[in-house]
């Protein structure tokens, strides 16, 4: 066997498996066509079924069911068919399909046993399945076999490239008439076998009205041994293999043999030999592949003299060789079929796919067509061809297999070449996509097609004829009429700009829009021909196709007919007369002859004319008809637009040079890439100075949901599915719509009514299923009522492995096909990582590639716009959220370098992108689909094996960066979960646990018996001021000590978690996925969800748990796997998800879920809260004062009280916004917080929860409780070393009392650490916790009225949102420019910009699913629309607010967002008192309960009471309640006194003077204020004083004022002059220069009562 097994790996042995012996062991005449006769027995094996298969498996719905499905299914039975007639001495000349022909070939003497071993053979076929098996798998699949015998001629033929072989003769003809008449397991005899065989031995069945016969049996005789008789039958078999060689055929034992190897090597394709050469495996070319099938079909005049056959085959092969060639197709087999030779040709081979291959392919057929028409021989010709998906691949037996395709449309072309004979024929497939015209085709009659159930309509493709002149001035833009043309609107712009340049000065103008397919270029054109309908303007239409290029002067013979009006004429004599009509003046009438041929009209030929030369005639037309365009042009304004103006000829693009120049014309064209360098006229155009060149680029993702909502005329969709186009898509309108069919296709798009926030309840589900909707431009195209319907997907749709629609992949193929083998195989592997992926990895899986080969290739790619390279994470972060795919490009070619300097700046450009490859360590596909394509090439096996590969790298790494410790996102998470349980090997388990930075179970640290001796840092005789300075004053040392630059305090690299989420863990547990490991699948999907949580994405971190959730569901079935853990941590991740979107009942219920898995006991009553409290006060106790710590708890345990800690943190905050008997429970979380914490005996959670335990007592008015946990905070981080971690939780300290400062209303002392805490998270590179205390330092700023400070810690927001493209910091950036205008007398951002970043930015994942930044916004957008009385406007905002404020969340966001919505109501409760409204008095009474329980809440922070106090001082005066007001108000400006809130005791004393006292204010007055705004700019620079006065109030309801008259005079209180009294004196200031808003010239109400401040 050793011996065999080296033999195959000869390559004339590789070569010699594709053939029969027939053909490896002839001796040929050199001579073709060659012709050899001998005698043998036939065998005609077909197997149906398989194409029904290949059609299920082609229209599967993920990309896990493809090709290597089929190889597999197709193998296991061909394959043992295939040895069963090897066994028998068998040669296989041919696989046609999923049939095959085999031979025996014998002297005739020998026929009669032969038969008898080929009849034992054909029913041990049949024994070979068992019925049962195939039910089982679903699959029908029926053995049907025909036996002949007799005389066989074999004809060789070809040419010095390619030679083909094929087998005729009455015996061919008996054993397919034979095979015809058998069922399913029959074996039939065709006559002349039935005569020839041993009859003693065959017992048969006659078949009515046939002179075959169907084999029952064998009927050996008892004594009979068939051993002996198969072995003398053998012996005269010339290259059966004997019992000693072990093999089951002698080609497998050949040597190497160059002569020989050379001349077999001229029966295969060129891509099979490049598969052997390149020593791939069988399945390395097996696919399900879109391609073009030509069935060519050839019946001769007379069939007895095959010499004459031969020759005429051979004429007809070369030629079809000569046309094929030209295009890439290739004939895949040739075989005598129904009395006639057959050319099965493709296109579309695996590395030979081209653009626009079906118009080759028609092209092909017609040329093949009349050339075979005229060989002398050949009587008729019968051409068949069909597009679509079919496999394509090596099958059969290891020491015998070919390459063949298999599949439907196979079947329908060959069917089609049967039934429609003499003609050329296609399916609707190929019709449709051929881009040729429809007078190319003509539809025949439908017939009934055996084996084949609907074939759909069937063209006959005719060819040119004199219709080709007509009806084409109509573009073919895809849609109706009333199709919006989305996205172009500069596109759109430039038309308008160049026409009215063109009708201003009469100077030609020429338009071109450049782009590839898809991009939406006929759309364009079809909307420009509307537009440029007007009066006296002649606009021509016109759509080329490829064959436009091939007929000279083509372009303008169409366009001067429908000049002249010709294209309506129905006969040619219609025709003449409107011709004599138009040139009777502008020519002779004996010259009248030389539009004959152009216009198909029949003039008589003059004898002037017929001397003249075709170069002569030619002139004198172009003449004429420049002529004739004049005249037009003097009445009429000529407006000539072409699409697919690649295909314009060269003779017309000469004209149309001249005629630029000559005649007023304005040309709108479009075409895609020129492939070839266009000629000198259109060169000389496109580089006129009047021409504008647009390069059409992708639409942006707003406009692409525009699309699908048009498209499946909704409303909205899902967030899920708009994420899928818009990435899918990559911006290009067809690709769009290609993937909406696909989903409409596989039923997975739903469609229902939206629902609303009210009606609709919130569960897991459905917490992310918002839904996108189309922007205001559509609305004019649905109907105003009864249309608000959204679409969304199926559950459990994963998109992600969704199979490409075969239009795309076809796409992608061609680009494929175009490169080199080395490109492609580098963009399969990298497709194997997903679309996102590290060179490092990439290096790693590339089978024996260097460096310089990788980097080399790469740069192709890259310029080839296959990938696009970046140098980090946060390059690929910033690319990803600037959508730069989207832009749209513009470029004149008259700018283009000349061809002088043209080559070295192209080498200049290479190199440079050489360069950026060689720093970039991460690539990503430029388009999703090419990554699908490539992905879906790979065989089961293969893909496997390399995805392997890929998780044996990245598990190395697959954890938080060194920055932070190298530890788990979950923290321990690879201590509690045996994730070696499927491990790969222990050389990875021993990497990975190297980089962890973390101590194995066994190595863990000893027990601290003593607790460290700490000299206390607060002495109990401190006063808290001198506390204060204490602590401010360690903050100011550490800075200092960071700021000097020691190595060992600041980090050297920001943090690179984010980076390793992204290329590592992701694309791992996808690999794990992909190999079924489902344990380290899932172990890594909850690690990304922990990430995601981390990093503030919600909506990511739901997305990879629902995952997660799967795989769980999955591994509950296994018995064998504890989940217990993985389980927890997946309820407490969920937790922590429904804890941020503010779904605080099914949070609670998921975390105590958590817990019991945990094994931590909970109570469930009151006895039981009781006692459970009385057990962690002493346990709480004990932690605090034992003298001696208890030896560390392990690995395993700190991970389950890590988890433990994330419920409690949660749990006590959702208690906290519940009742009284509740917040029992608060205090109770809250201490086992605590307990949980000092248990785990980690430093830094001891410290975040003393903090949490200090907020929480702080909410509960417990003075005395909550201060000594702040300072043991403090003095646990005073006495750790600082250095690496330490200081991070120094500045987490600063940061979080920063937060609970404001949150409780201290805001001195919150502005002072707050600044230290931005100075620390600056040095140690945290963008989102530098975001964080900017955020908080800018609210605390603001309430205080220090703009001299507040600027520049806006500046600071603004740089790190542009630095970093940080959204929230974007976001909160415009929220506090809004409160800037709102409250603060002037501009630091117009309100446009603020708006406009609303409209862009809503729909962010990060932002939508935060649980307070929109609602703010919202809400502070309702209210300036409600100042000015725009109630639409505000009603708009004001329900996108109300629908987020249900989300209550224990965030300082979330409290400010609802004091502002709060306020809107109060400005609609005053809306509706002025309009006398009945719901007055009800909204009244409701919103002062609102208010007074937001005011109860624990959780309310104390820096919101003065708002809500003012508030609810102005709803009692508008209710009539002066007392009540009073106390309102006096304790508002009580507490504002207290927290040093100055911007509301400003607000609350303005109000004061203007409640009580008779000041009038102007009807417009916020109007008239917001239009006078100053800038920030003018004011710091001291141009413009900040003069806040009444003016920034708004007018008083005359109804009002009766009801002020009568609150208590001693309310009339001294107002100071203006509301900005305390701010200190400003000096100049770099800000940024800003205008004031505009508004409409509409004269607009100012709102009249109430004007609130925002507190932030």
């Amino acid at each position: 066997m050793n011996t065999q097994k080296e033999s195959q790996d000869n390559a004339i042995v590789r070569i010699a498996a594709h053939l029969p012996d027939l053909i490896v062991y002839g001796n040929f005449s050199p001579e073709r066509p060659s012709v050899d006769y001998f005698d043998g027995v036939l065998m005609f094996v077909d197997i149906s079924g398989f194409t029904a298969m290949t059609e299920k498996f082609s229209t599967a719905m993920y990309m896990d069911r493809g090709a290597e499905q089929l190889v597999d299914i197709l193998n296991h039975y061909i394959s043992a068919i295939v040895e069963k007639v090897l066994l028998f001495g068998g040669d296989i000349l041919k696989f046609a399909g999923d049939a095959l022909l085999a031979l025996w070939k014998v002297e005739r003497k020998q026929l009669k046993n032969t038969i008898t071993v080929v009849v034992k053979c054909s029913l041990e076929i049949h024994g070979l399945f068992d019925e049962k098996e195939m039910e089982e798998e679903g699959l029908d699949i029926q053995v049907k076999i025909g036996l002949s015998a007799g005389h066989i001629t074999m004809v060789v033929f070809g040419d010095e490239r390619r030679n083909y072989f094929l087998v005729t003769g009455q015996a061919v003809d008996d054993v397919r008439l034979a095979q015809n008449l058998a069922q399913m397991n029959d074996v039939i005899l065709s006559p002349n076998c039935w005569q020839l065989c041993d009859r003693n031995m065959v017992e048969m069945e006659k078949i009515p009205d046939q002179r075959a016969v169907k084999v029952k049996f064998l009927k050996l005789p008892p004594t009979f041994n068939f051993d002996e008789f198969f072995k003398k039958c053998m012996t005269f078999m010339n290259y059966y293999p004997s019992s000693q060689l072990k093999t089951l055929r002698l080609a497998c034992l050949l040597e190497s043999n160059a002569e020989l190897e050379g001349s077999l090597q001229k029966y295969l394709m060129e891509s099979i030999l490049k598969q052997i050469d390149d020593r791939q495996l069988h399945g390395y070319l097996s696919e399900l592949r879109p391609v073009t099938i030509v069935f060519v079909n050839l019946l001769f005049k007379d069939r007895s003299k095959v010499e004459a056959i031969g020759s005429a085959i051979q004429s007809a092969c070369e030629h079809i060789t000569s046309v094929l060639q030209a295009f890439r197709g290739q004939i895949n087999k040739v075989f005598m079929f129904d009395k006639g030779c057959s050319f099965l040709c493709v296109f579309g081979f695996p590395g030979e796919k081209e653009p626009n291959e079906v118009t080759h392919a028609l092209e092909s057929a017609v040329d093949i067509f009349d050339f075979c028409s005229k060989v002398p021989k050949i009587h008729t010709v019968s051409i068949g061809v069909a597009s679509g998906i079919v496999f394509c691949g090596i099958i059969g037996h290891s020491t015998r297999h070919e390459y063949t395709v298999i599949g439907r449309k196979v079947n329908i072309a060959a069917r089609m070449m049967m039934y429609y004979p003499g003609v050329v024929t296609c399916d609707s497939v190929t019709y449709s996509s051929s881009s040729l015209p429809a007078y190319f085709f003509k539809e025949l009659p439908k017939k009934v097609m055996k084996g084949v159930a609907d074939s759909g309509p069937v063209y006959q493709c005719l060819g040119l004829n004199e219709e080709v002149v007509f009806g084409m001035a109509n573009l073919r833009a895809k849609g109706n009429e009333s199709y919006p043309l989305l996205g172009r609107d500069k596109e759109i712009k430039y038309f308008m700009d160049n026409m009215k340049k063109f009708l201003i000065t009469g100077c030609s103008r020429v338009l071109i829009y450049e782009g590839n397919p898809g991009y939406g270029k006929s759309q364009i054109l079809k909307e420009i021909e509307y537009l440029a309908q007007g009066e006296r303007h002649r606009t021509v239409a016109i759509a080329l196709t490829k064959i436009s290029f091939h007929q000279n002067f083509y372009t303008i013979q169409i366009f001067m007919a429908n000049v002249l009006g010709l294209d309506t004429c129905k006969h040619y004599k219609e025709r003449q007369i409107n011709i004599q009509n138009k040139v009777r003046k502008l020519m002779k009438e004996n010259f009248y002859c030389l539009l004959n041929d152009i216009f198909h009209v029949q003039f008589p030929t003059s004898r002037e004319i017929s001397r003249m030369n075709a170069l002569k005639k030619q002139k004198q037309v172009e003449k004429l008809f420049m002529k004739m365009l004049e005249k037009t042009s003097r009445g009429e304004r000529i407006i000539l637009i072409i699409d697919e103006a690649q295909f314009v000829d060269h003779t017309s693009w000469a004209f149309l040079e001249k005629l630029i120049q000559t005649v007023p014309i304005f040309i709108i064209m479009s075409l895609s890439p020129f492939v070839e360098d266009p000629c000198a006229a259109a060169t000389a155009i496109m580089k006129n100075r009047n021409t504008t060149y647009i390069t059409l680029g992708a639409v942006l993702p707003k406009d692409i949901r525009n699309k699908a909502c048009f498209d499946l005329n909704v409303t909205g969709i899902s967030r899920e599915l708009d994420m899928y186009l818009v990435e899918g898509s990559c911006g290009i309108p067809f690709y769009c719509e290609e993937l909406l069919l696909n989903l409409d296709h596989h039923k997975v798009l739903l469609y229902r009514a939206m629902e609303s926030g009210e009606k609709s309840s919130m569960t897991w589900n459905n917490m992310f299923k918002s839904f996108i909707k189309s922007t205001d431009e559509l609305k004019i195209y649905f109907n105003e009522e009864g249309n608000d319907v959204v679409c969304h997907l199926a559950s459990g749709v994963r998109l992600k492995n969704l199979s490409l629609p075969m239009s795309l992949k076809e796409v992608s193929l061609i680009q494929l096909d175009s490169m080199s083998l080395s490109h492609q195989m580098l963009v399969r592997c990298a497709a194997i990582t997903g679309l996102t992926c590290t060179t490092e990895l990439l290096f790693q899986i590339l089978p024996c590639w260097n460096v310089k080969m990788m980097i080399e290739a790469l740069t192709t790619l890259v310029e080839a716009d296959v990938f696009v390279c970046f140098q980090n994470g946060r390059d690929l972060r910033l690319a990803q959220q600037q959508d730069a795919s989207f832009e749209v490009h513009h470029r004149s070619s008259a700018l283009q370098p000349s061809d002088g300097t043209d080559d070295k700046d192209k080498d200049r450009e290479l190199q440079e992108l050489h360069n950026e490859v060689i720093q970039c360590h991460i690539i990503r596909f430029c388009k999703p689909m090419m990554q699908k394509a490539a992905y879906e090439l790979w065989l089961k096996d293969e893909k496997r094996a390399m995805h392997l590969k890929c998780a044996h790298f990245l598990e190395e790494n697959a954890h938080r960066c060194g920055r932070c410790q190298g530890t788990d996102f979950v923290p321990y998470h690879h201590f509690a979960v045996d994730i070696w349980l499927n491990k790969l090997d222990m050389d990875t388990m021993r990497n990975l646990a190297t980089p962890h930075s973390c101590l194995s179970e066994e190595e863990a640290p000893a027990s601290r018996l003593e607790l460290r001796k700490k000299p206390e840092l607060f002495p109990e005789d401190l006063s808290p001021e001198e506390i204060k300075e204490k602590i401010l004053g360690f903050f100011d040392t550490v800075i200092d000590k960071m700021q000097q630059g020691e190595e060992t305090l600041v980090p050297q690299e920001p943090c690179q978690c984010e980076d390793i989420l992204t290329v590592v863990i992701l694309p791992l547990a996808q690999h794990f996925v992909a190999l079924e490991e489902n344990h380290k699948a899932l172990y890594y999907f909850l690690e990304i969800a922990s990430a995601c949580l981390l990093l503030g994405d919600n909506y990511m971190a739901y997305v990879h748990l629902n995952e997660g959730h799967r795989l769980l569901r999955i591994l509950k079935k296994e018995k064998t796997w504890s989940h217990t853990f993985e389980l927890a941590t997946f309820y407490t991740l969920k937790g922590q998800i429904c804890f941020n979107m503010g779904q605080m009942v099914l949070a609670k219920k998921t975390l105590r879920k958590a817990l019991r898995l945990l094994n931590r006991v909970f109570p469930h009553n009151l006895l039981s809260l009781f006692f459970h409290d009385h057990m962690e006060r002493k346990k709480h106790s004990h932690y605090l004062n034992q003298q001696v710590q208890d030896s560390p708890p392990g690995r395993k345990r700190l991970a389950e009280l890590y988890q433990q800690e994330a419920c409690f943190s949660l749990l006590w905050k959702i208690y906290s916004c519940s009742d009284y008997f509740h917040k029992c429970y608060a205090h109770l979380t809250a201490m086992m917080q605590v307990n949980t914490a000092l248990e785990t005996q980690n430093d830094f959670q001891i410290v975040k929860a003393f903090l949490d335990y200090s907020l929480f007592h702080q909410l509960a008015g417990h003075q005395g409780v909550w201060f000594p946990y702040e300072l043991k905070a403090m003095e646990l981080i005073a006495h750790l070393p600082l250095e690496g971690e330490a200081i991070e939780m120094v500045a987490y300290v600063a940061h979080v009392l920063s937060h609970i400062k404001f949150f409780m209303g201290h805001l001195d002392l919150a502005i002072e650490l707050g600044f230290r805490a931005q100075k620390m998270w600056a040095l140690l590179q945290n963008p989102n916790k530098y975001c964080s205390v900017l955020c908080r330092l800018s609210s605390s700023l603001l309430l205080r009225n220090r703009y001299k400070q507040l600027i520049p810690v806006l500046q600071s927001l603004w740089r790190l949102s542009s630095e970093e493209e940080h959204i929230f910091s974007k976001a909160y950036f415009y929220f506090m420019c809004l409160d800037i205008m709102l409250y603060c007398g002037f501009v630091y951002k117009p309100f446009e910009e603020c708006l406009q970043f609303v409209s862009l930015h809503e729909d962010n994942t990060i932002l939508r699913f935060h649980s307070g930044i929109l609602l703010g916004f919202y809400s502070g957008l309702a209210i300036w629309y409600a100042r000015l009385q725009e109630w639409d406007n505000f009603t708009s905002f004001f329900s996108k607010a109300k629908s987020l404020v249900t989300r209550r969340t224990m965030t300082t966001d979330y409290y400010a967002g609802t004091v502002k919505y709060v306020e809107g109501q109060v400005l609609h409760l005053q809306r509706q008192i002025e309009e006398q409204s009945h719901k007055a008095q009800d909204s009244g009474v409701e919103l002062l309960k609102n208010l007074e329980n937001l005011l109860s809440q624990n959780t309310t922070g104390a820096v919101f009471h003065p708002r809500l106090y003012h508030m609810m001082a102005y709803v009692c005066m508008l209710m009539g309640d002066g007392r009540n007001c009073h106390l309102f108000l006096s304790k508002a400006l009580e507490i504002s006194e207290t927290q040093g809130n100055v911007l509301e005791k400003s607000w609350l004393l303005l109000s004061k003077e203007w409640w009580y006292s008779n000041a009038e204010l102007m009807e417009d007055q916020w109007l008239h204020t917001v239009l006078t705004l100053p800038s920030w700019e003018k004011i710091a620079s001291g141009r413009t004083q900040l003069q806040a006065h009444t003016s920034l109030l708004p007018a008083e309801p005359e109804r009002f004022k009766c009801q002020r008259q009568q609150l208590p005079e001693s309310l009339s209180l001294a107002c100071p002059s203006t509301c900005t009294s305390h701010l200190p004196a400003l000096g100049p200031h770099p800000g940024p220069a800003t205008k004031t808003p505009g508004f409409p010239a509409k004269q607009l109400r100012a709102v009249r009562g109430f004007a609130l401040c925002s507190l932030t």
